[in-house]
């Protein structure tokens, strides 16, 4: 699922399942995890950058995933390789950049959560989609997103499940810029470029300071999120 690329001290990492919008099977969140965990280990790689394939970022997880069909062992699998990504990236110490460039909804939203800065396409746009669906948020980002943006877009965004576009994204604090669509992943790399330019223990350093507790609150939140989505589920 993933194509990766250096850009000097930059790794770019695009997730490649275009015909199905980039969605994550459990295979991808592995893939992922995996990539990171390797990227985190490299000294010559000093910042990293996702994107996606296509007209999609990412539509999140799946449908496989979100049917009820797969066999419980692989129910749990899921869940499993789905806690231990999330663990990688609430922990990774190297800058993450994401250039949005298109379509992200659900998890392809709440991913950006742990993204230290994001670039948005001018067409691209993300949904929280959860109530839509019947479901509570995950990835911890019933506590990460308000953390992230004003609390009130955080709110509504939760609630309505209602799409937002870049200049929304921008407004609210989650996109650091919002830039012409061809001009993505050129004005990604130009930021990229200036922090795999300092010393990077210091930035490393300087990301650890901001980002304390995010892996704590991201953790305790996950588990909110996962009780109450079972307590929904065992409703039906």
């Amino acid at each position: 699922m993933i194509d990766e690329r250096r850009d000097g001290a930059t790794a770019w990492l695009t997730f490649t399942r275009p015909e199905n919008l980039n969605a994550f099977t459990v295979e991808g969140y592995t893939e992922l995890r995996m990539t990171l965990q390797r990227m985190a280990s490299d000294d010559t790689v000093r910042a990293v950058v996702l994107t996606g394939s296509g007209r999609a970022f990412s539509v999140g997880a799946d449908r496989s995933l979100l049917t009820g069909s797969l066999p419980e062992t692989e129910r749990a699998s899921a869940g499993a390789e789905f806690k231990l990504l999330l663990d990688v990236l609430a922990t990774f110490e190297k800058p993450l950049f994401a250039a949005v460039n298109g379509l992200s909804v659900g998890f392809g939203a709440t991913l950006l959560l742990f993204c230290d800065v994001i670039l948005f396409a001018e067409t691209a746009r993300l949904r929280m989609p959860f109530t839509a669906l019947g479901l509570v948020p995950e990835a911890g980002s019933s506590a990460l997103f308000p953390a992230r943006v004003r609390w009130a877009d955080s709110m509504w965004a939760m609630l309505s499940s209602e799409w937002i576009d870049a200049t929304a994204a921008h407004r609210m604090g989650l996109a650091w810029k919002v830039v012409p669509d061809a001009e993505l992943t050129a004005q990604t790399a130009a930021a990229a470029h200036v922090l795999t330019a300092l010393d990077p223990t210091s930035v490393s350093a300087t990301k650890r300071l901001m980002t304390e507790g995010r892996h704590r609150d991201a953790r305790l939140a996950y588990d909110r999120e996962l009780e109450a989505m079972h307590a929904l589920l065992g409703r039906h």
